[in-house]
Parts: C-alpha cells; structure tokens; sequence
C-alpha cells in the first residue's frame, strides 16, 4: 500500500508537537540548552534558525535534481553556510547585543541537526512549497521551545521576563536554573510535557529514520532495510 502523501498543513504544522525538532526529535539540544538562560536569546536564536531552515530548504529543493548523489552532503551543507553567513552579518550589524548573547551557537547553525536533517530529509525530497512550509513549521517549532524553556529558566533564574522584573525583589530567584543542571531538569520537564501532548492526540512519537540521516548510503543497517 502507498504510504499517504501529507497535506501541507500537515507539514507545516508537524514540526509543533508531533515532529518538534527539540522535544520530540531531541536534535539540536546543544544550542537549545546553552542559549535558553533568557527568553530574548530563545526568540532570536528561533528566528535565525528559521531563516536559514525556509531559505536553504527552498533552494535545496530547487536544486534537488541537480545535486548529485555522490556529493550532495557538501552541496548541502554549502547552501546552508551561504544563508547562515547572511544572517549572521544581519543580526551584527542590526542586533549586536543578540549577536554578543548568542556567541559561536550563531555561525554553528552550519552545522545543527535541525538544518541538515529537513534538508536531508524532506527537502531534496520533495517540491518547494511543501520544504518552506516544512522548514517554517520547524523553526516555529524549535523557536517555540526555545521562548517556553528560556522562559521558565529566566523567570525561576533570574526573576525577570524578557528583561522585565517578575518576581518581587523581596524572592530569591533559584540560580540553578540558569546553570546546567537547571537548563536539563526543564529540557526534560517540556519533552514530557510535549510528549503527553502528542500522546493525548494519538500521535505516535516521531523518528527521522534511516532515510533523513546524511551517513545512511554508508550505514549498513540503512542498507539492508533500516534501522531497528
């Protein structure tokens, strides 16, 4: 039997909850963890991920049939530097202060998960209405998780929200929650709570498999019918 062909609002809106990159996925935990102490760095890290994630998809798609097979990782991973470098010079010369908050997790968008694994995976795949849609339902996605977690650890952390006081000044903000231990315990907190979501919907818990992983012409699982 064919397997179904999305709707494209299926794709756009499966990056939300039943394909959330972060906390259903669990790729690109690196930055998600080290830039959500506020929930201004989760907004723009969010933004420019997902920038970079509808204008690399677009074009991948564009260009899928041209791209050989033998070289199409460093195509891809090309494609996605180009557009990161874009956005990297936009955010130094408009938002400084973001560019200082983010550090290197900025220009390591070349190399998040996130970016490779939709291009990779949906996007030299398919046509490119359906890959912008899928990289913008992914970087709201990942840009959601990001404000909910930086939220949480800058409210609790700090006592502040965006900047602005919360907290009375009188309540000692929990710094644990600005550090690591802080950053898991709520990553952690959020995947269940993500999980239940989907679960209370009857979405099964998503997987890229085989087919979206950039080593899987060379994995042997990959090749003798997938992986278990």
């Amino acid at each position: 039997m064919a397997k179904k062909e999305k709707s494209l609002k299926e794709v756009f809106t499966a990056g939300f909850i039943k394909e959330n990159p972060v906390l259903r996925l669990v790729i690109g935990t690196c930055p998600t963890l080290a830039v959500t102490t506020m929930a201004s760095n989760g907004v723009g890290m969010g933004l420019a991920a997902t920038a970079v994630l509808v204008c690399s998809n677009a074009v991948i798609s564009a260009l899928r049939k041209f791209i050989p097979d033998k070289i199409h990782i460093p195509v891809y991973i090309t494609i996605i530097a180009a557009f990161v470098s874009v956005v990297q010079m936009i955010v130094q010369a408009y938002a400084p202060a973001l560019d200082a908050a983010l550090g290197v997790y900025l220009p390591l968008i070349v190399v998040n998960c996130i970016i490779l694994g939709r291009a990779e995976g949906f996007a030299g795949k398919n046509k490119v209405l359906p890959s912008i849609l899928d990289g913008l339902g992914m970087g709201l996605g990942f840009t959601i998780a990001l404000i909910c977690m930086g939220s949480i650890r800058e409210i609790l952390g700090s006592g502040t929200w965006f900047g602005i006081q919360i907290l009375p000044s009188a309540v000692d903000p929990m710094l644990i929650f600005i550090l690591a231990p802080g950053g898991f315990f709520v990553f952690g907190m959020l995947m269940a709570c993500a999980n239940w979501l989907a679960g209370k919907k009857g979405k099964k818990p998503a997987t890229l498999g085989c087919a979206a992983c950039p080593a899987a012409s060379s994995c042997s699982k990959a090749t003798e019918g997938g992986c278990e």
